[in-house]
């Protein structure tokens, strides 16, 4: 399987594919693997499916074009603990779906030619509105979008920040290793796959952010870091975020360095703008949003031993607005992006909140363990009350 870049990737530094429609693939570290294995019950409503391991090589072509290919094998290591006690051990993880490297059959599939140093991808099964992605993987050069109609409109109205991910973790792969050497890499849920214009917030949780096998000098950089951002007076701070402006047609992205800079001021109107479509505030979405928030609280208060030191919390919605969400608005309300002006909604929209990358997760029993720690994590429950009461705030 010719794995590709994640288009919605937002936050993190390492790269996430494509494995699948439904199924995304990382880098495998033990820790993580260790905490999907043992992953308690009252958490999965919280978690991505994990899916199992599959090898992966990377592969040069006759121009130097470096791809990842993924080679599915019966052996592959699938959780059958997991499964069986979801009450469904027959679960697929082998989407049989033929890639070839120029071009896909068939109108409805993503048409995929990517390389190391140019990436051209019609985002049919992503974002419709087939458009086109161009660019040289650099981060903070002009990336590159056009319409149909060959217009460019303002630059990164793409998230570009998996794409970066994507070019640094080639470079580092092609670097240290052989195109021979097999790379295990976990399988895991794509949880925005159900989305047409997934809105993504991408949270660092908790006070502190190093593991517990840091280096002095990383611990330091990481205290530093929390220091200087909201992780310190709140808990939580941004680490990405992707919000579609139904005004313009173009997602609005934000990245970790806009994150890092942000007081709790600037957080709090950074999360109101990631609610807000560029015409109005989807004040629709808020209600379900504390109380899935609340729900998860709930289940960490619970958690003893566990300490979540890295981990992201996501908070996903649809940026296409179902009618019936949207009440009749008054003529003489001008929207504007600065001040969103709000529509009240009376269906509840479909919302998720999930947590992700668990590499520095520790907890007891854990075959990666290095200290066993007393009690819920406190840092990451101080985060989610604030992070609640914000919300509750914007609400009232």
């Amino acid at each position: 399987v010719l794995l590709e870049p994640f288009v919605h990737q937002v936050g993190g530094h390492m790269s996430m594919m494509t494995y699948d429609e439904h199924t995304v693939c990382k880098p495998l570290v033990s820790q993580e693997l260790s905490f999907y294995e043992s992953l308690p019950l009252a958490m999965r409503q919280f978690t991505p499916q994990y899916k199992g391991i599959v090898s992966v090589h990377l592969k040069k072509d006759s121009l130097g074009n470096l791809t990842l290919i993924a080679i599915p094998s019966l052996q592959t290591e699938s959780c059958g603990r997991l499964d069986n006690a979801i009450g469904d051990s027959s679960v697929t993880i082998w989407h049989k779906r033929k890639w070839a490297a120029s071009a896909v059959t068939g109108s409805e599939h993503t048409l995929v030619k990517w390389s190391h140093t140019q990436l051209t991808k019609t985002f049919k099964d992503s974002c419709p509105g087939k458009m086109l992605l161009r660019t040289d993987l650099q981060y903070h050069t002009d990336s590159l979008l056009e319409d149909a109609n060959r217009n460019q409109p303002e630059r990164n109205s793409y998230n570009p920040w998996g794409l970066h991910c994507h070019r640094q973790h080639l470079n580092r792969m092609s670097s240290k290793h052989n195109e021979n050497k097999l790379h295990q890499f976990l399988l895991l849920e794509n949880v925005v796959s159900k989305y047409n214009y997934p809105c993504i917030l991408d949270l660092k949780m908790g006070t502190r952010q190093h593991g517990d096998d840091a280096s002095e000098e990383k611990k330091a950089r990481h205290i530093k870091k929390c220091e200087q951002s909201t992780s310190a007076s709140l808990g939580v701070r941004i680490c990405g975020m992707q919000v579609y402006q139904a005004d313009t047609g173009h997602f609005l992205c934000k990245d970790k360095y806009y994150g890092r800079k942000l007081s709790p001021e600037g957080f709090r109107q950074t999360l109101r703008q990631f609610l807000c479509n560029g015409n109005h505030l989807r004040t629709d979405l808020l209600e379900p949003i504390i109380l899935r928030l609340k729900a998860l609280l709930s289940v960490i208060r619970k958690q003893s031993s566990y300490r979540f030191y890295s981990s992201s919390l996501l908070i996903i919605y649809d940026g296409q607005e179902h009618k019936e969400n949207t009440a009749p608005l008054d003529n003489h309300l001008h929207f504007q992006k600065t001040n969103c002006t709000t529509s009240q909604g009376t269906n509840h929209s479909r919302v998720d909140v999930r947590m992700i990358d668990f590499a520095h997760t520790t907890f007891k029993g854990s075959k990666c363990n290095h200290t066993t720690y007393d009690g819920p994590d406190h840092g990451y429950i101080f985060g989610l009350e604030n992070l609640i009461k914000i919300l509750q705030n914007i609400s009232e």
